[in-house]
């Protein structure tokens, strides 16, 4: 059979369709990337905000619009927060709650495919994640969260915290690697938790990954600040950890971090990004932003883009508050005009704008290696090629026909910045 996988949302998602893909694979099916061709079509959902919710329905309808013969089957945190959702939409054959998420490949065999399988598996012919377009794998460690910010639905859409086994996690690393995967995501719902529940913690997975794997590169998810203590940013003195850390902020005002139940004070986030400075060479970082939450005063905004400011992130991922069903936030008061949010969301995205600029120009005439990727578009000078530099800045290379450097790691000199400012231009070492 032909399989179509479609993911939104977080990186957590992504590593659960890549899990799928092979699990599939292994059975003996096809992967394909057009809606068009596909026996099946696997939807994981996304409930983070309403924009997300809005887009998770709009990706059901539009597969079933693209191919009404397919049977689709729908999970994810949208499918787990509704359960009548196949009654409420229709055209649904199955959904697969986040609870049962694991096992989909297993349950679409056992509800849906019962003479369709294949009696044998077949060896597959290609990785899964190449047959997807894709050079980098995300690897799920854990899910869940013990934790209850007041805007956080996933939470509640994933329930507690659930570890795998580092010897799982080391061996699935080993085996898209001889895939030919050069580089692993440590991904989950609160990855700083992993371990609490099978005396573990996450320093310890990492060192395993790195002590018991070759794999070139290793970088980790969205990781919570208060879960990172000093001795931690030591790991990076390993090359293969690479240095970019995602910590998300949510904002830069103590009062609205204690209505948004944050663990983390402002100046306990500066503190740890002084520390990682100090120890981890030519370290990026990034983070998550919400603008208007509930009762955001102007002066609690300008507070918030002051500490932005002053941090100094490379990237900005920028989220107007949406309330969410179920939540603490949902019900509290003040909520802001969608003008405000709007305004306010403008404001930072130019400030996010100018300090990626001016993160990316201290970077022009540094070596790095970048992983690349599959050509872009060709040009009048050649093949235009983008990939990451160790500390994850988005790369473009221009190379002759004949120079192919898909999926490989090479040396370049940073030369100057694109002209849409979002990524670096190099040339090969």
């Amino acid at each position: 059979m032909n399989i179509l996988l479609k993911s939104l949302g977080c990186r957590l998602n992504e590593a659960e369709l890549e899990k799928w893909a092979g699990d599939f694979q292994d059975e003996g099916h096809s992967l394909t990337g057009e809606a068009a061709t596909a026996d099946l079509i696997v939807i994981n959902t996304c409930a983070v905000t309403q924009e997300a919710v809005k887009k998770s329905r709009q990706l059901i309808r539009r597969s079933q619009r693209q191919n009404a013969s397919a049977k689709l089957v729908v999970s994810g945190c949208y499918a787990s927060l509704n359960p009548a959702l196949k009654e409420d939409i229709g055209g649904i054959d199955l959904l697969v709650s986040n609870a049962d998420k694991d096992r989909l490949p297993a349950i679409v065999k056992e509800e849906l495919l019962p003479v369709a399988m294949p009696a044998l598996a077949t060896q597959p012919g290609e990785a899964a994640l190449f047959s997807r377009g894709r050079n980098r794998a995300f690897i799920k460690v854990q899910d869940g969260c013990r934790y209850r910010c007041s805007f956080c639905i996933v939470t509640v859409a994933r329930g507690r915290e659930r570890s795998r086994l580092s010897a799982d996690i080391v061996d699935e690393i080993n085996r898209l690697h001889a895939q030919g995967i050069q580089e692993v995501i440590l991904s989950g719902v609160h990855i700083g938790g992993y371990g609490s529940d099978i005396d573990s913690d996450l320093p310890c997975l990492i060192r395993a990954v790195l002590e018991r794997t070759t794999i070139p590169r290793i970088r980790l998810g969205s990781v919570e600040p208060w879960d990172l203590q000093e001795d931690f940013f030591h790991l990076f003195d390993n090359p293969r950890f690479m240095p970019h850390l995602h910590l998300p902020l949510q904002s830069g005002s103590d009062s609205v971090l204690r209505r948004m139940g944050r663990r983390c004070k402002t100046a306990d986030f500066a503190a740890l990004i002084t520390t990682a400075r100090m120890c981890i060479p030519n370290f990026n970082l990034t983070t998550d932003i919400i603008v208007g939450f509930p009762g955001e005063s102007r002066a609690e905004w300008e507070e918030g883009l002051r500490f932005i400011e002053r941090i100094g992130f490379s990237h900005l991922h920028i989220f107007p508050y949406s309330p969410r069903a179920g939540t603490k936030a949902a019900a509290m008061p003040d909520q802001l005009a969608p003008e405000i949010k709007q305004a306010r969301s403008r404001e930072l995205h130019r400030l996010a704008g100018l300090m990626k600029k001016s993160f990316l120009q201290t970077q022009i005439g540094r070596h790095a290696q970048v992983l690349f990727e599959n050509h872009t578009e060709e040009t009048k000078d050649g093949l235009l090629y983008s990939g990451y530099t160790e500390n994850y800045l988005r790369t473009r290379i221009i190379l002759p026909e004949g120079n192919a450097i898909n999926n490989t790691i090479q040396r370049v000199k940073l030369s100057g910045i694109s002209s849409d400012g979002d990524s670096l231009l190099a040339e090969l070492d």
